[in-house]
């Protein structure tokens, strides 16, 4: 469910593994983002950003994967 956030924004919670979590946490040190939350949800942005302004192909089935293997999935 969401909830009611900052400025009116809903928000809701999504788990990942705690070697991920723990993984991004460390790699956000001296960087501007200011949690593993704010990262991820400029992640999600940009790929789905991505993934709507090209065409549906193969390219964009590696440019997704290359991405997700940057944050620690196989």
């Amino acid at each position: 469910m969401a909830k009611r956030g900052v400025a009116g924004r809903n928000h809701t919670t999504i788990t990942i593994p705690t070697p991920l979590y723990e993984k991004i946490q460390a790699k956000l040190r001296n960087t501007s983002f200011s949690s593993v939350s704010e990262y991820v949800t400029y992640i999600l942005r940009e790929t789905g950003s991505e993934v709507a302004m090209q065409k549906k192909g193969k390219k964009d089935v590696d440019v997704l994967v290359e991405k997700l293997k940057a944050l620690g999935y196989e």
